[in-house]
Formats: C-alpha cells, structure tokens, sequence
C-alpha cells in the first residue's frame, strides 16, 4: 500500500472527513515520526510495532565492482521492529489479549 492508497482507504472508512484534511493528518502523522527519529527518538505504536534508530559505525568496504577498498563513513539508519499483534496476524494467529 502506498500513502495515496492509505489516504483514499481512510477517507472512504470516514465519509465524515474530507480528503483534503486525511491528506494533511497521515502527513502530519507521517513528518511527527521523521521529525522524533531524526531527534533519536523512538516511536511505538502499540500492536503494530516500532521505530528507531540505528548507528552504523564507520568501516571498510568494497567496491564490488573493482574490489578496491573503499571508506564507509558512520551514518544512522532507520530500523523497525514489528509488535506481536502484528507478527501474530502475519502468521495466522489469533490476537491475544495481551498487547
């Protein structure tokens, strides 16, 4: 599912909003969790899973062209982890009570 697909689901479940306001609540849903990641943040939502992120020290690679070496500078990525209602449904499972 793409972010137009969400937007056109949510305002079809919600006849009441318009989808120029879905528009701006799954952007805004969408720049809270960039602007706390890129705080260091982590962010959860409950049964479904969460985010944070990763630092990858710096390295040595290599070109896999070539087969020189090359220097990989540190950088941070983004890293996800599912919630267990989701990796239940995934895999066929009834939800439990837990989550």
């Amino acid at each position: 599912m793409i972010r137009s697909e969400l937007i056109a689901k949510i305002a079809e479940e919600n006849p009441h909003l318009f989808q120029r306001d879905v528009e701006k609540i799954v952007g805004t849903v969408f720049d809270e969790i960039i602007e706390a990641m890129a705080r260091g943040d982590r962010v959860e939502l409950r049964g479904f899973g969460a985010f944070s992120v990763k630092k990858r020290d710096a390295r040595t690679g290599r070109n896999p062209r070539t087969g020189d070496s090359v220097d990989v500078d540190e950088k941070h990525v983004p890293f996800f982890k599912t919630g267990k209602l989701l990796r239940d449904r995934l895999n066929g499972l009834e939800p439990t009570d837990d989550e």
